[in-house]
């Protein structure tokens, strides 16, 4: 009968011991949390503080991304006008390709009459 006692004060002191373990990391791992959110409610309370600068013209903000969010269809559709006309298409195997010519028209080379020949 005595082992049988002397086995249970054993099991409940070794389990008294681990609650005691286990509250006290438990308590040192909340008190780390609650420093962290003490350190997070001052920043979101300095947000605030800075959003506030903002509020008065959040209007005019609101409004210039309404006329860029309506002006989107348009700019897409010149977009897709833009990739269409640029897209490579091969010309056909019976195309002939007609001399180059200068974009200003004929060029006249002044060389010449400096050294005092004048073609005619």
């Amino acid at each position: 009968m005595t082992t049988l006692v002397t086995l249970s004060v054993i099991a409940i002191t070794v389990l008294i011991a681990g609650l005691a373990f286990f509250l006290y990391v438990l308590g040192s791992q909340l008190s780390r949390v609650a420093t962290l959110l003490e350190d997070c409610g001052e920043l979101v309370w300095k947000i605030k503080r800075d959003t506030e600068a903002i509020a008065p013209g959040l209007q005019s903000i609101n409004n210039t991304g309404g006329v860029v969010a309506g002006a989107l269809p348009l700019l897409y559709g010149f977009a897709e006008d833009i990739v269409r006309g640029a897209t490579y298409e091969p010309r056909p195997d019976d195309y002939e390709n007609p001399p180059a010519r200068p974009a200003m028209g004929s060029r006249r080379s002044r060389l010449m009459e400096s050294v005092g020949y004048q073609p005619e």
